[in-house]
């Protein structure tokens, strides 16, 4: 399906609008001064109407200087105590509305647009089978930030990615020996939307489960990214077995380093060697 050609992003001059709508979503990154991409810039200049789900006063500010006509938080349709499933419908609703409108609409979300982020991919498949042009931009998620501030290479030892409460409800497999990242661990069990103070009551069950795979001294990091330049990101390490008496932050990432080596398959890697000879060029004397 053809998308729709992307703004120039040195001028940001505002196109006109098609009359059939369209969606680009895009992220603001977890720090939106040095994480926002040129692209994404260029598209909420561009757009007809920018909606945008963001955590910060600062990223709130930019979207509205980008596009001053068009910025429309959804901020608004949490509330506390209501179920985070029903807010996410109602934005789709939201931004559906505006792409049958005729408005080429841009979704602007806090990190990357396409990681934990329901609405942008539901309605961009709404929007798809109705026959509306909707594509997704990359943008920097916290897990971005935790390799970097946390100087993890995920190509080393493998890495293993998991949402904290599916992880637990579903039995997800952990291999002990690559690290693994558990998102939403400070929201771990509870489907509401809260201000703080999130019913974390679970995380005994977490600790038992993850003891079939750790022993309880091995040292886990509880992880937030910085959101505004200068400040530095929350790392604070933790053995398992006192997980549970750590104070939660709603941000909170959780990474565990592999606590067991990797041991070579040497008969996989002969044959690998072998095949390699065998498929290789010769090479003239």
């Amino acid at each position: 399906m053809a998308s729709p050609t992307p703004p120039d992003p040195n001028n940001g001059a505002r196109e006109e609008s098609n009359t059939k709508g369209s969606l680009v979503v895009v992220g603001t990154g977890i720090r939106t001064v040095g994480q926002l991409t040129l692209e994404a810039i260029a598209w909420m200049k561009a757009a007809d109407s920018v909606l945008y789900v963001v955590g910060d006063p600062v990223a709130e500010g930019v979207i509205k200087e980008l596009n001053p006509t068009g910025a429309e938080s959804l901020t608004a349709m949490y509330a506390v105590g209501k179920p985070r499933i029903q807010t996410y419908n109602e934005m789709i609703d939201r931004i559906i509305t505006c792409v049958r409108g005729g408005s080429l609409t841009c979704l602007a979300c806090y990190g990357h647009p396409g990681v934990f982020v329901y609405p942008s991919h539901e309605a961009i498949r709404r929007l798809r089978a109705e026959g509306f042009s909707a594509r997704m931009l990359p943008g920097i998620s916290s897990e971005d930030c935790l390799f970097a501030d946390l100087g993890i290479d995920p190509g080393i030892y493998g890495c293993q990615s998991f949402e904290a409460t599916d992880f637990l409800a579903n039995r997800r497999i952990i291999d002990a020996r690559s690290s693994v990242v558990l998102w939403q661990i400070g929201v771990l069990g509870d489907a509401t939307y809260k201000t703080s103070g999130y019913d974390t009551s679970s995380m005994p069950l977490l600790i038992e489960r993850l003891l079939e795979f750790y022993p309880t001294s091995h040292i886990l990091y509880l992880y937030e990214a910085s959101i505004f330049p200068g400040c530095e990101p929350r790392i604070v390490p933790v053995a398992i077995e006192h997980l549970a008496l750590v104070p939660m932050s709603a941000g909170y990432t959780l990474y565990i380093p592999p606590a067991y080596q990797t041991y070579a398959d040497l008969t996989t890697s002969y044959r690998m060697s072998q095949l390699s000879k065998s498929t290789s060029p010769e090479r003239p004397y």
